[in-house]
């Protein structure tokens, strides 16, 4: 059981994806609008929707996901803390929402995508790390179509795809606003990148940097707020 902000509880079921960084820092990233009705793509146990209404009490978050124990792990989790009204699960593909809600549903999109390429050279890896089933023009074509016009897709990803990334958040009208680069220590290379693109936005990128370990080992106070340490 892992133990989040304000009380909320997060089990992680057997082959589900673990509680990482990468969502937490995630979450940090993120800012809602009021009463903020958010689709999260890929949304495995819960685990990314449980930190956004943990940090918000006005929001509701929708969950996609495609595997079916990921997904039965998430309703556990939304009746395990309560949030039947303002956590859900949907089982299904993240190519087919279209067909599930109506353009421009959500007043924003995040997403904690898999970094892999697929292929056979990436096998090893497992299937929620691998982009079999969500590549990122397909992740970026999902997020276009729910988000409404003015609001914003958030994702982690890896620096080393960052140029495609922007390259797919063009094709779909998603205009890169925001990029947050992390180190685990100041001498250290970016390990994530942090991107917010905004639906029909105008061009103009401001760059953000974040450490998360200070020289000697120890935690920075960015690190620490962001843990509410």
């Amino acid at each position: 059981m892992e133990y989040l902000q304000n009380g909320f509880e997060l089990n992680i079921a057997p082959g589900t994806f673990p509680l990482s960084t990468d969502s937490i820092l995630l979450a940090d990233f993120v800012k809602l609008p009021k009463q903020a009705k958010v689709l999260d793509l890929g949304a495995g146990c819960g685990t990314l929707g449980l930190l956004l209404c943990a940090k918000d009490s006005g929001c509701s978050v929708t969950g996609i996901e495609l595997s079916e124990a990921a997904h039965a792990a998430a309703l556990e989790n939304i009746a395990h803390n309560h949030l039947q009204e303002r956590l859900f699960s949907i089982c299904a593909d993240l190519r087919h929402i279209p067909r599930r809600f109506p353009s421009g549903s959500f007043d924003c999109c995040v997403s904690n995508p898999p970094y892999f390429t697929g292929g056979p050279a990436s096998k090893a890896a497992p299937q929620a790390r691998r982009d079999d089933n969500c590549t990122i023009s397909e992740l970026f074509t999902a997020a276009a179509w729910a988000t409404r016009y003015g609001g914003d897709f958030y994702l982690v990803h890896k620096p080393e795809r960052l140029a495609e990334i922007c390259a797919g958040a063009a094709a779909s009208g998603l205009e890169p606003k925001r990029l947050r680069l992390v180190r685990h220590s100041p001498d250290a290379e970016v390990s994530l990148i942090l991107l917010q693109c905004r639906k029909g936005g105008k061009p103009g990128l401001i760059w953000e940097d974040l450490c998360l370990h200070n020289a000697d080992g120890t935690p920075t106070d960015s690190y620490k707020k962001i843990y509410h340490l």
